[in-house]
């Protein structure tokens, strides 16, 4: 007799294309050229967030509405870029009151951007990631870690 109410084998990623994970994740699937879009007018407002000094308001900027979805590599490599430039352009000491404004969700998305930069090392800083890694887990907790690592969204 089985006590489980949620048959977790249906779950199996070796069963399962990557359209069902997507759409098990609550993920909504956007045009790649909308989603390219999109991310090309944040990047010009992020831009001129930065020019003017508004780093925090750069931040949630970049990092909100990020490009999900299975045929949205452009658009999910050039916000990744985006981000990335924010990153690198707010100082050390500035970091944790930044990291400490943004929502739950937002700490997530920035985890998420952290560990993306940290794959490429050969495009991005990774001692600049590791600094944001580490204030980043000192605010949000190792629960951060554990919810990016598990979210089946990309």
């Amino acid at each position: 007799m089985s006590y489980r109410s949620t048959d977790v084998d249906i779950l199996d990623e070796d069963q399962l294309f990557q359209e069902d994970l997507f759409a098990f994740a609550g993920g909504t699937e956007i045009e790649p050229e909308a989603a390219l879009r999109n991310v090309q007018a944040k990047g010009v407002d992020v831009r001129n967030f930065l020019t003017r000094g508004n780093t925090e308001k750069a931040l949630v900027t970049a990092i909100e509405n990020p490009p999900y979805g299975l045929n949205t590599t452009d658009a999910k490599d050039q916000n990744t870029k985006i981000v990335m430039e924010v990153l690198n352009s707010i100082k050390a000491t500035d970091i944790p009151p930044l990291v400490r404004n943004l929502t739950l969700e937002q700490q997530d998305v920035l985890m998420k951007y952290i560990y993306r930069g940290m794959a490429s090392p050969e495009l991005y800083n990774s001692a600049v990631l590791l600094n944001w890694h580490e204030k980043l887990t000192e605010v949000a907790g190792v629960g951060c870690i554990v919810r990016v690592t598990s979210d089946r969204r990309t």
